[in-house]
């Protein structure tokens, strides 16, 4: 009987043999497999497959991007200042060089990236805590004069994990109250840490905010609910953002990473969520990315994503006012 050598894909060096007749058969399985797996990855990208759990939070929906753009970036920054560190408690008031370290960020490096914003006329979001709008008043009017968003980021920074159903109200309320006098009534609300809580969640809806971008169930826009209302949710993730790369602590230290590995992984990201059509979150923060280094990085990663095809450089408000109804 004549046998044929057929490399099963994967294994090489570890050829199967068969008949002849059942290798033509392994070779058409494998044919129809392949075919089959082709037209699953077309599928996936142009109508985004999901299985799984992943339905208890469907997909939010959005009909195109204006401009028949291809792709939706919404840059985000953090403008912690010193409040993390003071939310670790009173002793952190004497520790003068930690401190300074924040307010690097609402001080230096917040100027830097508004510069380069609109340079490259991009708008942005800016989540700011109370605690920053009332030590550093001028930092919001300059985001709001850039034609920015602000977001609401607690007060003081605290981790909604660690207070009670009363703290983390008064976090949420306190910081509505100190971004309101600077005339600031945010949609959207970015919980400290990226950490967020049930009883937070449900104060969402109920103090009238639009979309949270706190979570990380998908990389889609996605619905959750808010006590009984429907919330927007805009997610991020870890990879997608400054801190872990950049980021420094006297008692953890930092990765201090190459920026060129960064803008590579950012730009991997963009160019899936351009195959996807979907919108996508980059999270950052004044005191890592307001760094002179880190600005031209930025600069390289915006001036690339302009190059590389339509993205359509959004507000988190923006893409949440062109999500259809919740299903």
């Amino acid at each position: 009987m004549q046998r044929a050598t057929v490399c099963l894909p994967g294994k090489p060096g570890y050829p199967v043999v068969f008949g002849l007749a059942a290798g033509r058969a392994i070779r058409t399985i494998i044919s129809a497999v392949v075919a089959a797996l082709a037209g699953w990855k077309t599928h996936h990208f142009v109508d985004h497959l999901a299985i799984g759990s992943i339905m208890q939070n469907p997909p939010a929906r959005f009909s195109a991007w204006p401009g028949d753009a291809e792709v939706a970036v919404a840059l985000t920054f953090d403008v912690d200042g010193e409040a993390p560190w003071l939310s670790e408690g009173p002793e952190y008031s004497r520790r003068l060089t930690l401190l300074s370290q924040g307010r690097f960020g609402p001080a230096r490096g917040l100027g830097r990236i508004l510069g380069l914003l609109a340079e490259l006329d991009v708008t942005a979001t800016f989540y700011v805590p109370g605690h920053t709008a009332d030590q550093h008043p001028g930092a919001v009017e300059a985001i709001l004069a850039g034609g920015h968003e602000v977001g609401h980021h607690g007060y003081l920074h605290r981790g909604t994990d660690g207070l009670d159903a009363a703290g983390q109200r008064a976090e949420l309320e306190e910081g509505l109250t100190a971004l309101g006098k600077l005339g600031v009534r945010p949609d959207g609300y970015r919980s400290p840490g990226w950490e967020l809580t049930p009883e937070t969640l449900d104060l969402l809806g109920e103090l009238g905010f639009r979309y949270d971008a706190s979570l990380m169930a998908d990389d889609r826009p996605y619905w959750v609910t808010s006590g009984t209302e429907p919330l927007l949710e805009l997610p991020g993730h870890w990879s997608l953002c400054d801190w872990p790369y950049f980021g420094w602590t006297s008692y953890h230290g930092g990765l201090l990473a190459d920026p060129a590995a960064v803008e590579r992984i950012w730009l991997a990201e963009f160019e899936s969520a351009r195959q996807d059509r979907r919108a996508v979150t980059y999270t950052m923060h004044p005191e890592a990315i307001g760094r002179g280094y880190l600005v031209r990085m930025l600069d390289g990663v915006i001036t690339a994503m302009a190059a590389r095809g339509r993205p359509w450089f959004a507000t988190h408000a923006q893409i949440a006012d062109l999500a259809g109804a919740a299903t």
